[in-house]
């Protein structure tokens, strides 16, 4: 899996926000278009391109998209 890739389909969960704003240096939370609903698709997105289970809680651990990839990235 590379980081390009999986900020490229985090990026993509997003209808307003532009893509090129999204880096693995970005603190998701703090994007305007952030919200549980984001959280959800973040989380399937990691199951069905990555079988990866995420919980509400690596979420919430994590603060940039860079802490989600790594999370993602030790369980693949």
């Amino acid at each position: 899996m590379e980081a390009q890739e999986f900020v490229a389909n985090f990026a993509q969960l997003f209808d307003e926000t532009d893509a090129s704003e999204i880096t693995l240096g970005t603190e998701f939370r703090s994007l305007d278009e952030w919200s549980s609903l984001i959280a959800l698709s973040v989380i399937a997105m990691a199951d069905e391109e990555y079988d990866v289970k995420l919980k509400g809680d690596d979420i919430k651990a994590s603060h940039t998209v860079e802490d989600l990839y790594n999370v993602v990235k030790s369980r693949a």
